[in-house]
């Protein structure tokens, strides 16, 4: 590739869905994008400290998060093998669901359970070409893989993707995707006693409401997908995402939009925030777009 490649590793916890800039997520992601701005690097990989999951930093210093890493490498596989199937976590970009590309070559995916394990089991389960889940864990089936979730694997796919692309970056490679803008993730207080009845209701208001042929902000609901709480698609490829966390007493929110920063801010503002607060057992939330 003519650039050198840094890798950045070290001990700091960087899940990318809780991305909060006060956090060691960021340390370790500004860590890498700081070595690419000096070297010149095509790109930097970091690893966390049981070597299972891989991040990412394109040759502009841009953090790119693992769903879309996995777009990426979605995109570039998909051609090469025939009805290829992805599996992705709940809190992943809608657009494995509504790429052209992807579209073109026959490839489906299937979104599922938030956690590695999960991602994993659904993977080797269906068969699946690859599964990425967005915390940084990548999966890879026969022929490229052997089914578990290893950084370097990971790195190694997404260095034969960049050789088997000569002449462009990771940064014009993400930059060819099509546009998204998505949400960190927000985590309103919920008791663990009372998180899943309350995710429960959730569920069923949103079923409720596809059913009738109701609309949010003016979009008719296309899918609710509630194998881990509620996703939510629209029918412009927008979506939002209600669920449980698996291991605090807070819920997980997430939205995406197809068209704009601010439209990503209204789904939340005017749709997820306000259905929220009119349950009693849904306190602060920990950040807000």
């Amino acid at each position: 590739m003519g650039a050198e490649v840094v890798e950045v590793d070290c001990d700091l916890d960087w899940t990318f869905p809780n991305y909060n800039p006060n956090t060691e997520d960021h340390a370790m992601l500004s860590a890498m994008a700081e070595a690419v701005r000096k070297s010149g690097a095509a790109l930097a990989l970091g690893f966390d400290g049981d070597g299972d999951r891989c991040g990412v930093v394109d040759d502009t210093a841009e953090e790119i998060f693992a769903d879309k890493i996995g777009l990426i490498l979605a995109r570039d596989l998909a051609p090469r093998h025939a009805d290829a199937r992805f599996v992705v976590d709940v809190k992943s970009t809608g657009l494995f669901a509504t790429d052209p590309v992807l579209k073109a070559a026959g490839a489906s995916t299937v979104y599922w359970k938030t956690g590695h394990s999960y991602i994993k089991r659904k993977t080797a389960e269906l068969g699946a070409l690859a599964g990425f889940e967005k915390s940084g864990h990548f999966f890879f089936n026969g022929p490229l893989g052997r089914g578990y979730d290893d950084g370097l694997s990971a790195a190694a796919a997404i260095l034969t993707l960049l050789d088997r692309h000569p002449n462009q970056t990771l940064s014009e490679l993400r930059k060819a995707l099509p546009r998204a803008f998505t949400s960190l993730t927000m985590s309103p207080q919920c008791a663990d006693e009372a998180k899943y009845q309350v995710v429960d209701k959730i569920v069923d208001d949103y079923r409720a409401l596809a059913a009738a042929g109701g609309s949010i902000l003016g979009r008719k609901i296309s899918e609710v997908v509630t194998v881990n709480g509620a996703r939510v698609a629209l029918e412009d490829g927008s979506w939002l995402l209600v669920r449980a966390s698996s291991n605090k007493p807070e819920l997980a929110v997430v939205v995406e939009s197809a068209r704009s920063e601010d439209d990503m801010r209204a789904l939340f503002r005017n749709e997820v925030k306000p259905r929220l607060a009119r349950v009693a057992e849904v306190g602060a939330y920990n950040q807000e777009v």
